[in-house]
């Protein structure tokens, strides 16, 4: 209850709220794990057109949702695509340039993860890291090993960094998890849901069985202005919709999780008991 408490409005706020400011240095990310069988393509498309982000994330996206969303490229012309059967396929789309765009395996073969600098209105450039780690399941992997080795190699990888960077995806975990809390105290990155809520996206069908498993994370270059659930597009996860504000001047008021004795530790193991490192992470920006 201690780690889950912060995901309630009762809890300070990790992440200041953005004030009123010059609309070129805000960035809104619509992340939405589609469900490949699922056919609804235009409730996606639909939310789009209302939300107007800059950045449309689609995990577990196929040939099929990668032909249905062609529609929205003529506002959103700047992609990353990375089509898969799997369930991991992967795609991005920007209406903001993206730069150094790189499509990554980082510890399993057949699962992308998808890094790029995007630019703002304002000129400024912000790392982002999209990613969408396999699971622990009986039929797949049995254990969390591999989850947990590619978000510690990419905590690791943007741990010293002094980048603006953005890490979202579907982390198939909730936020207050081992592995969550792991991540964030290794990267240094905030989550604007500490004080606010849980915003739970999964699973869409079950209203009494809901938990936070698709995320947003930042450095603390960045304000909150919102975040917001979506209505359900017909997939087990609702669309999360997340706006923040490049506001470095208030980088040293903000403050996440502190590393405790043995985090690092602990980290290099999970990172070497799948031969994984932080080396083979892109790092957008630092070619």
């Amino acid at each position: 209850m201690w780690w889950i408490l912060p995901y309630t409005a009762i809890w300070p706020t990790e992440v200041n709220t953005a004030r009123p400011t010059d609309s070129d240095r805000t960035l809104t990310i619509l992340t939405s794990n589609v469900l490949t069988p699922n056919r609804n393509a235009a409730a996606l498309i639909a939310l789009v057109e209302e939300h107007q982000p800059d950045v449309l994330v689609t995990l577990e996206s196929d040939q099929w949702w990668q032909d249905q969303l062609a529609v929205l490229e003529s506002d959103l012309p700047y992609t990353i695509k990375y089509p898969l059967d799997n369930l991991y396929g992967m795609h991005v789309y920007s209406r903001l340039p993206l730069s150094d765009e790189e499509v990554a395996f980082l510890v399993e073969d057949d699962v992308p993860s998808m890094h790029a600098l995007v630019q703002l209105r304002s000129g400024d450039r912000v790392r982002v890291h999209f990613v969408h780690p396999a699971p622990p399941s009986p039929t797949e992997n049995e254990e969390s090993a591999e989850r947990d080795a590619e978000l510690v190699i990419v905590a690791k990888s943007i741990a010293d960094s002094t980048q603006p960077i953005i890490v979202t995806g579907d982390l198939n975990d909730v936020a207050w998890s081992p592995t969550t809390r792991l991540f964030r105290k290794i990267s240094g990155l905030l989550d604007p849901r500490v004080g606010r809520g849980m915003y739970s996206t999964f699973h869409a069908d079950y209203p009494f069985m809901r938990w936070p498993l698709d995320h947003l994370f930042h450095s603390k270059d960045f304000t909150v202005k919102t975040i917001r659930r979506l209505p359900s597009i017909g997939s087990d996860h609702f669309p999360l919709l997340a706006s923040v504000v490049f506001t470095p001047a208030e980088r040293q008021e903000q403050e996440g999780l502190q590393p405790e004795a043995g985090d690092h530790k602990r980290a290099e193991q999970i990172a070497k008991e799948r031969d994984a490192d932080k080396r083979d992470v892109p790092e957008p920006g630092l070619k």
